[in-house]
């Protein structure tokens, strides 16, 4: 008896070839390609069959255009603000939504199946060590035009050229290169450049066309599961996330210490985390507005209104990406540090930062506020590199977390509480607050979401 599917979602789209090539077989059954008008508007199909995803493409006549299994062999990213790129093997297709929300959607089912198989994957190990996933050029590109970035670890790495000069270097993750170029600037006699595939290869192309083959060293494949020939001096990366921990790349960056030499270097050395609470009615009833739609009580003759409340719960889940003025903070922050050359993986599955603020001011709390610094420490220099709300804005932002409900205090009252930082099977981490007012025993709290955080920008960069 033919099975049916599991379940499925239609999407409107246009869709592009990059390469044209008729015929295309990357594996047996995996990708089925005929040629169409590149202006002709399709539908897209994502639909999960016998446990597999199918993305099927069809046109007018309902007729199959071309269908891809998702698999570890595709390559997929975000193009712009609505467009979406697949590539199997020779073949590259450029899906075009009709509006973001379309594509975020098609996006959070993607990240369906792939948190399945990261559960999966956890029932054999209680730490994943997530791949080097900035694959497509165009979020490098966008990694290469944060001048602040860049220029950070330039001068980090050229004012501490006595730690580079005729050394080992190992670049943990490193996308286009540009860290293992650097290090070369400041002497480096080798270097060895670690990145899953595709990046790997851009890697490559890169060191040949610069003539730096000799020093320059490309290692295809996760850190935790490529050889590295020789012990290094210094490992270098860029291993922050939002909240520094997002998509949980800092247990790569400590997994390579294996390869350190004594008295090495690491470059970030250091990540301190700082937290804040904060006044904020207008962000508050604004993100308690998203649930709005849910009270209507005659959508298309239906009453959603039995779900306002579950709505409002999943949105106060999700932290807040953006940026704020710093008189909104209501204390002094306070600081939780990370010594990248001492912290082991294991200590990252679980952190506890508790937590004592003395009230500069009367009013409502409405959450705790987040931001990092990391520093560069090196034999002749230490560099910092700050997301603080009082620097100039960076690609990382700031995230603030809300409470689930306000609590008032006076100036010169105490907050006291944890901030509990929990890694999930999402390459991200589950925050759980506890908050009270000490003289009032008012308490408040929340448990989010950190890997599925709200953007409250136009524009966020990759």
């Amino acid at each position: 008896m033919e099975e049916r599917s599991e379940e499925s979602l239609a999407f409107p789209v246009r869709v592009f070839r990059l390469q044209e090539e008729e015929n295309v077989e990357t594996r047996e059954e995996e990708v089925r390609v005929c040629r169409q008008a590149a202006d002709q508007e399709l539908s897209l199909l994502l639909r999960t069959e016998r446990g597999e995803q199918q993305l099927v493409v069809c046109n007018a006549h309902r007729a199959s255009v071309f269908q891809f299994t998702v698999s570890k062999e595709m390559d997929f990213c975000q193009v712009g603000g609505q467009s979406f790129l697949v590539a199997v093997g020779n073949t590259s297709l450029l899906l075009q939504f009709q509006t973001p929300a379309d594509m975020r959607r098609f996006q959070q089912r993607l990240r369906r199946r792939d948190e399945a198989t990261d559960a999966e994957r956890d029932q054999t190990s209680s730490w994943q060590h997530p791949g080097c996933e900035v694959s497509c050029l165009s979020q490098q590109q966008s990694l290469l035009q944060d001048i602040l970035r860049i220029t950070t670890y330039q001068r980090a790495f050229l004012a501490n050229e006595v730690d580079f000069r005729d050394k080992v270097v190992l670049d943990v993750c490193c996308g286009s290169g540009i860290l293992s170029f650097f290090a070369v600037q400041a002497g480096a006699r080798r270097v060895y450049a670690v990145d899953s595939s595709p990046m790997a290869r851009y890697t490559q192309t890169l060191v040949q066309s610069n003539n730096l083959s000799e020093q320059i060293r490309v290692l295809e494949g996760e850190v935790e599961e490529v050889s590295c020939p020789d012990l290094v001096d210094v490992i270098v990366s860029e291993p922050m996330g939002y909240l520094l921990l997002n998509d949980r790349l800092m247990g790569s960056f400590l997994h390579a210490r294996k390869w350190l030499k004594p008295n090495g270097h690491m470059f970030p050395s250091r990540g301190d985390i700082h937290l804040a609470p904060f006044s904020d009615e207008q962000l508050y009833f604004e993100h308690y507005a998203r649930a709005s739609f849910w009270q209507q009580r005659s959508f298309y003759g239906v009453n959603l209104s039995s779900l306002h409340s579950p709505a409002v719960d999943e949105f106060f889940k999700q932290p807040i990406v953006d940026t704020f003025d710093v008189q909104i903070l209501m204390a002094r922050s306070v600081k939780h540090c990370i010594d990248f050359m001492e912290t082991t993986e294991a200590d990252l599955l679980r952190m506890e930062i508790p937590f004592v603020f003395t009230l500069l001011q009367s009013g409502l709390i409405h959450g705790l506020a987040f931001w990092f610094d990391v520093a560069y420490s090196g034999s002749k220099s230490t560099v910092w590199l700050s997301t603080a709300p009082t620097e100039p804005l960076t690609r990382w932002y700031q995230v603030r977390c809300l409470l689930q409900t306000p609590l008032f205090a006076k100036l010169g009252q105490t907050l006291s509480g944890t901030v509990l930082l929990v890694a999930n099977n999402r390459k991200s981490y589950d925050i759980h607050i506890t908050a009270t007012v000490d003289q009032s025993g008012f308490r408040s709290g929340n448990v989010l979401d950190l890997k599925n955080p709200f953007f409250r920008l136009n524009f966020i960069p990759l």
